[in-house]
């Protein structure tokens, strides 16, 4: 029970960490390093490296880590 809800926990903060993301990513001062440097800013990429990863991590814990075990 416990495993479930730290693998919804890392779910929901990937996705919330996704969204901030994206949202960073289409900011001004993302907008103007990508006109100097071709990319994002670093916090915008890391945001969304993150995200995407505790988002993996929190569904494959909420589909494939839950079974009961029998001693």
């Amino acid at each position: 029970m416990m495993n479930r809800m730290l693998s919804l926990g890392c779910l929901a903060g990937g996705i919330v960490l996704i969204i901030f993301g994206i949202s960073a990513a289409d900011s001004f001062s993302s907008d103007v390093s990508n006109f100097f440097t071709g990319s994002p800013t670093d916090k915008a990429i890391w945001m969304l490296i993150i995200g995407t990863v505790l988002t993996v991590v929190g569904l494959g814990g909420t589909l494939f880590g839950g079974g009961r075990r029998r001693a």
